[in-house]
């Protein structure tokens, strides 16, 4: 009979030598995995840093992010990218420190990441917006997200966010 922790440290090796094997939809933001991103916004008093980690064996990447302005609490959110396997489809779930959520796809272009139109729900108000990331080599990348607006799609931001390791 395995101990709790024999079966613990069994998991956590096992879960880490699958992690280099993500599920093939996941294999196209295997790039993030492991490593911090950070952006300073065009305004200069904001940062947006986005923590990435394998989880459950490489079938899911989990996405920490938090936004910092200076003399102002900490806003952050974490995302879960997983494959619906009924789908066949690469999705996500984000939840945000306020209680806003979004749920959503993401796919995988030659040139970049797309997240289609999906909408952000807090406090019972929606907000529609798309982003797309664009891999900029081994240690940067652009984020661009726009939001629905009354009159057509508007830039919420644009930064390169860079590793930090």
């Amino acid at each position: 009979m395995r101990s709790p922790l024999a079966a613990l440290v069994l998991t956590v090796f096992a879960g880490a030598a699958s992690a280099a094997q993500p599920s093939e939809l996941l294999k196209p933001m295997a790039f993030l995995a492991g490593h911090c991103w950070k952006a300073t916004f065009p305004d200069g008093k904001r940062t947006d840093e986005h923590c990435f980690a394998w989880m459950a064996g490489g079938h899911a990447l989990r996405d920490t992010h938090t936004v910092r302005t200076s003399g102002r609490p900490e806003f952050s959110g974490e995302s879960t990218y997983y494959v619906d396997p009924a789908g066949n489809k690469l999705e996500f779930l984000y939840v945000e420190s306020t209680g806003g959520f979004s749920r959503g796809t993401v796919e995988s272009l030659p040139e970049a990441l797309l997240f289609p139109d999906t909408q952000y729900i807090s406090d019972g108000e929606a907000l529609v917006y798309r982003a797309r990331w664009t891999r900029q080599g081994d240690k940067a990348y652009e984020a661009w997200s726009e939001a629905q607006t009354a009159d057509g799609w508007a830039t919420m931001f644009r930064v390169v966010l860079k590793r930090t390791d």
